[in-house]
């Protein structure tokens, strides 16, 4: 039997220095410490522990396959624990992602977002993890359907045979709670109607068609659908296989050349641009943002992330490089714009994004004096 191997990445705001700014050394060292000590302890193989503005990442490599009880325990755990030092330290919006109080056997439902992977891995395994911040969860559709079906991105679409049959998208309606599986090319008109309206519609997950072979998996957690208020945004999390069969490395990246607007910057209400950048600048400041998403590389290699004579797992910082320049330059440049028209739609969010925030209250206390035209 092939070596079947789960990429996890779960993620949680847990608590910021300074505003919805940034996680701190204290919280970053407890996940740290209890990651380690599953590894010590064999449940998990190998761990990475990093944040993006004010979430903290716990990325986990194992052998005990998806929605695995003890894995997410790992991680409610953490997060509870963490979320008690950010009260000790009176950091800002501790614990907002937990907005259950009891673990179910699974983080799904309860704040934290997730996007985890099976796989068997292949003679060479690279993959690529985003995580953003100060967003929502469909976020991410529009480089998912630029890297598996759009050929004037993806290269490979076209000249590599082992994706000339397409690949297949699941998409989650956030608001009905169902899903459906669109092929491209075939149904690729289908598919841009739907996640398009990306507040509603959102890939969950993307296969080759021809083999079913798993390609990506993204976090689809809508926390204000859970709380039935506004709590924070989504911030989502997203798993991509590349190479062999699938689209390169560098066609994952290349999306991400430009600045495009997503939901959620300021308070969640408001469109912004996404801007990709290194984890030395993953924290959010103007406006609370903008946006921000990065994107870390590694190799699965038997079981474990990949590392390196010491055995520090090997992970790169793919948007650290200066050729994502222009897409920061051109974020900086639509965030300006954005801003000069303030609480104005389209700046703002449409009034269905909205009726999570202090705006039905303001429509309740003027009703009695609306009067007929």
């Amino acid at each position: 039997m092939p070596r079947k191997t789960t990429i996890s990445l779960i993620k949680c705001d847990v608590g910021s220095l300074a505003g919805h700014h940034v996680v701190p050394k204290p919280i970053l060292n407890i996940g740290e410490k209890n990651l380690k000590k599953a590894k010590e302890e064999g449940l998990i193989n190998s761990y990475y522990v990093f944040n993006v503005g004010d979430d903290l990442e716990l990325l986990m490599v194992h052998e005990r396959s998806e929605s695995n009880p003890e894995i997410h325990k790992l991680a409610w755990n953490t997060f509870q624990e963490a979320a008690n030092k950010a009260l000790e330290l009176k950091l800002y919006g501790a614990g907002q992602d937990l907005l259950k109080n009891a673990f179910s056997g699974t983080v799904r439902g309860l704040g934290p977002g997730v996007a985890e992977m099976e796989i068997e891995e292949r003679k060479s395994e690279p993959i690529v993890v985003f995580a953003a911040d100060k967003t929502s969860a469909g976020s991410f559709n529009l480089p998912l359907y630029r890297i598996f079906a759009d050929p004037m991105s993806t290269a490979g679409l076209v000249i590599d045979p082992n994706m000339a049959g397409g690949f297949k998208f699941e998409v989650v309606d956030a608001q009905e709670g169902k899903k459906v599986v669109l092929k491209c090319p075939e149904e690729m008109y289908e598919l841009v109607a739907l996640i398009g309206t990306v507040e509603r519609y959102i890939v969950s997950r993307v296969w080759r068609a021809r083999d079913d072979l798993i390609c990506a998996s993204s976090s689809v957690t809508k926390l204000s659908l859970i709380a039935g208020k506004y709590v924070g945004k989504d911030d989502p999390v997203m798993i991509v296989r590349a190479q062999h069969g699938l689209p390169a490395v560098g066609e994952v990246l290349a999306p991400f050349m430009h600045s495009y607007l997503v939901a959620g910057w300021m308070r969640g209400s408001h469109w912004g641009p996404l801007m990709p950048v290194g984890l030395k600048d993953a924290r959010c400041t103007l406006f609370d943002g903008p946006p921000r998403v990065v994107a870390l590389g590694f190799q699965v290699a038997d079981g474990a992330i990949a590392s390196d004579d010491d055995g520090k797992p090997m992970i790169t910082d793919f948007f650290a490089d200066p050729a994502f320049a222009l897409a920061r330059k051109e974020a900086l440049k639509y965030a300006a714009m954005l801003r000069r028209m303030g609480e104005f739609e389209p700046a703002r969010l449409g009034v269905e994004s909205m009726e999570y925030t202090t705006l039905p209250q303001v429509i309740e206390k003027l009703k009695e004096r609306f009067t007929p035209i």
